[in-house]
């Protein structure tokens, strides 16, 4: 039976991975805020949290992340950042992955294939950036996907079957984009069927990857 863990389970994708795994018979743990009291962006809770876990997972999923803090919105303009605001984006958007891979090296099987997701964001490719604005979540989703690729060098070295990359989901309709109706969206069980799909099919020479929810390749 595969064993799956996600991060962010009371979160709209990553309640609709944890169900679809379900349904295919996956032994699924889901850790949250809501649930578990995880501040991904505080150290002594992630340590806390993830020390209650001891066995192996096949399968990890950092469904994570933030638009903007609560009381605001993406920057349009240079003169739109706020230190305060940007440091909270990147608190959740990198650091938190980062504090939770972290945790992954005794978590993954050294002896069969195992596959870790972090959820980014197509907006964090500085190679397909034309449009410009979004400084604090553009910036935390680019330095997630370098925390990533870090990571699946160094997971790699112990456990040659791990797979580790940065995923894009698309634009899906969860409480995260309403704010942004003209975007068109696909169902949160549509996205987790298609990020499940391409985690299915990766290899580990794939491993560092950025990939979309088709499974084709996002420039960096």
């Amino acid at each position: 039976m595969e064993r799956a863990l996600i991060i962010g389970e009371s979160g709209g994708i990553g309640a609709a991975m944890a169900k679809a795994l379900r349904a295919r018979g996956a032994e699924v743990t889901g850790l949250s805020r809501r649930k578990n009291g995880l501040d991904v962006t505080d150290k002594t809770s992630v340590v806390r949290v993830f020390g209650e876990l001891d066995d192996a997972f096949d399968r990890v999923i950092i469904a994570t992340g933030i638009l903007a803090p609560s009381d605001g919105a993406p920057e349009k303009t240079l003169d739109a950042i706020d230190a305060d605001a940007m440091a909270q984006v990147f608190a959740v958007n990198a650091i938190g992955p980062a504090l939770i891979l972290a945790q992954l090296p005794r978590l993954l099987p050294r002896d069969r294939r195992s596959v870790v997701g972090v959820l980014t964001a197509r907006v964090g490719s500085i190679g397909d950036n034309r449009m410009g604005g979004w400084y604090s979540y553009r910036a935390a989703k680019a330095a997630a996907n370098q925390i990533t690729h870090g990571a699946a060098i160094e997971l790699g070295r112990k456990r040659k079957q791990a797979i580790v990359v940065a995923l894009h989901p698309g634009t899906v309709a969860t409480p995260f984009t309403s704010g942004y109706p003209a975007h068109k969206k696909v169902p949160a069980t549509e996205a987790a069927a298609n990020l499940l799909g391409v985690l299915d099919d990766l290899r580990p020479d794939q491993s560092g990857g950025f990939f979309d929810y088709s499974g084709a390749e996002v420039p960096w």
